[in-house]
């Protein structure tokens, strides 16, 4: 089968599962990125050679303990929400600083674990709280936060091809340009004002609100995907994973979502207190 075609098919089946799941039900909800996040922590192991077993018990525990307590409409203390996003906001520092650091080419078992943890699980269990408001359930905020992934992805491979000059970051990714990171910048600031004024409708609130989201996601989605990218070149390979054809893995997908959720849940909280 042709790559470019082979690519299109699966990218399209992964909208198309991604999307439904999100609206059809909480429960449909809850079961793929519970599904996501085993496959993440695989995906994971396998980069950093870590043994898999307590890594996918861990998950199972911590993703299970949140969805429970979500179904069974338990009211979690916000001290509680606030200490994960710490926890989580940490590793994602120390993340930080491990993509910048030139002397930094392997990676110790605590910090393994470290990344497993506030780097795989907890931004998974983030993602499961964020399409949860005040009245419940909203699916429309975690699909509008994916349109905001997906566009800044698109115009950022866009314009990087059409004028990219000036490398991003060229020792980790070497096709990422500065054009292209601004370029997805732009257009998903755009995506965002779009989503407030005709998808999730709330006045000029609601447009500070998702443009607020489209700069914490292209900023930190970006980085997100950085982070993944120099994983991969410790570990000698292309992809994450073999699960979507022409894609790679699910961390290849989801890299930027991951990463970016837990700057998109402390806006949330931040919005929350003012």
């Amino acid at each position: 089968m042709n790559e470019t075609l082979k690519r299109g098919i699966s990218g399209a089946v992964y909208v198309i599962l991604l999307i439904a799941s999100i609206y059809y039900s909480t429960e449909t909800f809850f079961l793929l990125f519970g599904i996501f996040l085993i496959i993440a922590v695989f995906e994971f192991c396998s980069l950093v050679r870590l043994p898999v077993i307590f890594p996918v018990l861990l998950s199972l525990s911590a993703y299970g303990t949140i969805s429970y307590m979500l179904f069974s409409d338990i009211r979690l203390d916000r001290n509680f929400d606030l200490a994960l996003l710490a926890l989580t906001m940490l590793v994602s520092i120390k993340g930080i600083i491990f993509l910048f650091s030139r002397n930094r080419d392997t990676v110790s078992t605590f910090s393994k674990y470290a990344y497993l943890a506030g780097y795989i699980i907890l931004p998974f269990v983030i993602i499961t709280k964020i399409p949860f408001g005040i009245k419940g359930y909203n699916p429309k905020i975690l699909i509008g936060i994916f349109i905001l992934v997906w566009t800044n992805d698109t115009f950022a491979y866009l314009v990087g091809k059409s004028i990219g000059r000036h490398k991003l970051y060229e020792r980790i990714s070497p096709k990422k340009t500065i054009e292209g990171f601004l370029g997805g910048v732009a257009f998903a600031v755009l995506a965002g004002f779009l989503i407030s004024k005709y998808y999730i409708e709330g006045g000029k609130l609601a447009q500070n609100i998702w443009i607020g989201f489209a700069l914490i996601m292209s900023v930190f989605g970006t980085i997100g995907d950085l982070i993944e990218s120099k994983f991969k070149r410790i570990a000698g390979v292309k992809d994450s994973g073999k699960i979507m054809p022409g894609h790679g893995g699910i961390l290849d997908r989801l890299d930027s979502v991951i990463f970016a959720a837990p700057f998109i849940f402390l806006f949330y909280q931040i919005l929350n207190f003012i």
